[in-house]
């Protein structure tokens, strides 16, 4: 039997997500569907900043600043739960560098050279904070002396001649945050689906067919959206409407258990220029240093991950940059690493390709009776901002009208997120007799939807040996948030794997959980917790110091 729908998204990262919420608030009749799972792809491997842009500037692009810093402002307000202020320093090698290749760049210049100097980030850092005037909720931007950033931050080389600190921000959860973005769009609307593990496997044209663990099904969209990040061409080849939308480029990252370190950042980013003029940046990440990133041209997003050398390339950045720290590979705790879906450019330097979003549409034709509309580029921040541009166009096509504006919407936690966290925590561990330190642990991880976990918890939560997550806890998860493998649950709904606290044998005692959540006979977990530890050890260079048997 085909279902008539109004919309289709093919693709649930952080694009399609907000889109297939924006557009259940309207009461459009959609459905999200991703071959994997709930931001699984793309969106699981960004750098976990929510920032305005501030290299940008230099690019000329100050209508995405505009729109980035407000963006951010936002998802502060409306995230509070998963988006948190990162205060951030750029330390400074020279006072005059760097101002004529700014120029140039400005110009259309595609190899001016990355270095800048203090009168060049004191002019930027200035535009910085009158484009984030909007909704702000953080402090202007400083310009240090060297005597005080060294203080500040004792390891840091001495070469510097000073250092400028402004305020961006980071998302603890970013998996967490799509998925959140799609129950919403479920809440508002009952009658739209979300589909995860579900496969599109032809059409006629008119009919697109799906196949995931539902079994088959068949839908007759009136619109299509691609919102498949580095796959849109292959999916818009799927669909009969060959594309080169996509040129994709790859960014790696390395988490490290250092407490050197996080002690000398003292929860501060650092946003630094390598030897080589790259940018990088390092940042207290869930009690790990975060390291990244790269930016490499690539192609297959099916195969990537970070490499050896990329890895050498951090650390050698990282001892330049704080000569007064040790770095090497033993510190590392997990890696990852995704492909930008940035637009198809011939750009002589990646880092220049712009971070700007677009939504082409393939005309329908007379083999195809929907047009589809593809999510190319963009970046994690703007999200919202991209998805009300594109449901407004559907909307408008659709014959139907916008009914709630999403720039105030809270997103999943942070619905009635309270003002006083220990307040809501000390009346939730009286409602619920779990004890006050594990309401405002929970209220942190997963704002106002702690209230449920804590319900299911009750006063004796069975903690998993290695972690600080309780079996009850990821039984709930399990059972509300569409968990179909052990690696969703690890990797995306959690934070167990990224943060390097997984151990193997509570992977094993997770694999047991699951299994009697989902029904899973043992040969079926047997499989799961084989590849998941796998993908975890080969991919992400895990290390699983505890054995356990499977």
């Amino acid at each position: 039997m085909t279902q008539d729908i109004d919309v289709l998204i093919l693709g649930a990262g952080i694009n399609g997500a907000g889109l297939f919420r924006d557009l259940c608030e309207q009461g459009v009749n959609a459905v999200i569907v991703d071959k994997a799972d709930y931001g699984g792809g793309t969106s699981a491997a960004p750098s976990r900043l929510i920032h305005g842009g501030i290299k940008y500037l230099e690019t000329g692009e100050l209508r995405l600043v505009a729109q980035s810093t407000l963006e951010r402002n936002l998802l502060l307000k409306n995230a509070p739960h998963l988006v948190k202020p990162l205060p951030t320093v750029i330390p400074i090698f020279s006072w005059l560098r760097g101002i004529g290749p700014a120029l140039r760049t400005l110009m259309g210049s595609t190899t001016a050279p990355r270095s800048r100097g203090a009168v060049l980030m004191k002019a930027g850092l200035a535009m910085y904070d009158f484009y984030g005037r909007r909704h702000r909720v953080m402090p202007r931007h400083q310009l240090w002396s060297r005597a005080r950033a060294l203080r500040e931050i004792p390891p840091l080389t001495p070469r510097i001649k000073a250092a400028g600190q402004y305020y961006d921000a980071a998302v603890t959860l970013p998996e967490r945050l799509v998925w959140e973005l799609v129950a919403d769009g479920l809440r508002a609307n009952p009658a739209a689906r979300a589909l995860n593990h579900t496969a599109l496997t032809g059409t006629d044209g008119d009919v697109i067919h799906l196949t995931g663990p539902q079994g088959a099904l068949s839908l007759r969209p009136r619109i299509v959206v691609n919102a498949a990040g580095p796959w849109i061409d292959r999916v818009n080849a799927a669909l009969g409407a060959p594309t080169r939308m996509i040129g994709g480029t790859k960014g790696s990252h390395i988490l490290l258990d250092h407490p050197g370190l996080l002690a000398a950042l003292n929860g501060r980013m650092i946003y630094f220029e390598a030897d080589d003029g790259r940018i990088c940046l390092v940042f207290p990440y869930l009690d790990r240093a975060l390291v990244g990133s790269t930016d490499i041209r690539a192609d297959d997003p099916d195969d990537v991950a970070c490499d050896d050398a990329e890895i050498a390339y951090f650390l050698d950045a990282l001892r330049g940059l704080l000569p007064g720290l040790h770095f090497d590979d033993s510190q590392i705790v997990y890696a990852y690493s995704g492909i930008r879906p940035l637009p198809a450019s011939d750009a002589a330097n990646p880092g220049l390709i712009s971070r700007d979003h677009s939504a082409p549409e393939v005309a329908p034709d007379a083999n195809r009776r929907w047009p589809i509309i593809a999510l190319v580029g963009g970046k994690w921040t703007t999200f919202r901002g991209f998805a009300e541009e594109v449901a407004d166009d559907l909307l408008a096509r659709l014959n139907a009208s916008r009914r709630i504006a999403t720039n105030r919407l809270p997103i999943g936690g942070g619905r009635d997120y309270p003002a006083d966290a220990g307040a809501w925590s000390d009346d939730a561990a009286r409602r619920t007799l779990a004890a006050p330190a594990r309401a405002r642990h929970l209220l942190a991880r997963y704002g106002t939807t702690a209230a449920a976990i804590l319900a299911a918890e009750g006063a004796a939560p069975i903690m998993l040996a290695d972690s600080d997550y309780s079996e009850q806890e990821l039984d709930w998860i399990i059972r509300n948030e569409q968990v179909g493998t052990l690696a969703d649950l690890v990797m995306r709904r959690t934070a167990l794997a990224v943060t390097g606290h997984l151990s193997a044998r509570d992977l094993a005692r997770i694999a047991d959980v699951c299994a009697a959540a989902l029904d899973w006979d043992a040969a079926r977990r047997h499989r799961e917790l084989k590849e998941t530890q796998a993908m975890l050890l080969t991919r992400h260079r895990l290390r699983m110091d505890q054995a356990a048997s499977a």
